[in-house]
């Protein structure tokens, strides 16, 4: 067994696949900090999982520190594993991209993720020990027609998670990329009539994020893919 982590703080949290991870690492003792722009959405899990909720836009540097401190104080310390779930997209043919709309989709899927991560980093690296685990998606790795700004954003985002991983690694920081390849089941989502396992079931995938966890450190990975069978590569 890896570490034994006791608290996470999940970045961009919300009713799908962070609301899954949050069960899952509060099932695994961990104590819970939850952060969002609106933290009001989250009021209901958070009162299910005895979790601390913070308003934050990850993009911002100010608001970012101001939730670590923040964070530092609820969880009894700084949180030693860190979730980066945020993005955001613009779509569209390329030639009709709104400048504006593309660089606020590079800010939160990209920068916020650095700055989040710089922000945890520092408070890991003293404890030789932490985790940061960042969510990507199927445009983390592909760029699809329609798409540039997203795929700028997560392709973005993987490589600081690939030279964050080289680069903290050797200091005890677990760093973890997941390649979340196909659409995610929820209530706004569902499978279609005849179609079964059409899409990741969001409990499953909060499963792999643990799992990567309790990874021993001899074997750490640094990224993982998690998609449907039905998926064409």
């Amino acid at each position: 067994m890896g570490h034994h982590y006791r608290s996470a703080l999940i970045v961009g949290a919300g009713d799908g696949l962070s609301a899954s991870v949050a069960r899952a690492f509060a099932g695994a003792g961990m104590r819970i900090g939850l952060a969002a722009r609106n933290k009001g959405k989250l009021s209901a899990l958070a009162s299910a999982l005895n979790a601390e909720t913070f308003a934050c836009d990850a993009s911002k540097p100010a608001e970012v520190e101001a939730m670590f401190k923040a964070a530092d104080a609820a969880l009894g310390g700084p949180p030693e594993v860190v979730v980066y779930n945020p993005s955001a997209r613009v779509r569209g043919p390329l030639v009709d991209l709104d400048p504006d709309g593309v660089a606020n989709a590079l800010a939160v899927s990209a920068f916020g993720g650095f700055l989040v991560a710089q922000a945890a980093a520092r408070r890991m690296l003293p404890k030789g020990q932490g985790a940061v685990l960042f969510t990507g998606a199927s445009a983390s790795v592909k760029g699809y027609p329609g798409s540039a700004a997203f795929a700028m954003g997560k392709f973005a985002l993987r490589g600081l998670a690939q030279s964050m991983a080289r680069e903290l690694a050797p200091k005890g920081i677990h760093v973890a990329h997941f390649v979340i390849d196909g659409g995610i089941r929820s209530s706004r989502r569902p499978e279609g009539e005849g179609s079964p396992d059409s899409m990741l079931d969001p409990d499953a995938i909060a499963r792999s994020y643990l799992h990567v966890l309790e990874q021993d450190r001899s074997a750490w990975t640094w990224e993982i893919e998690l998609r449907p069978w039905v998926e064409k590569f």
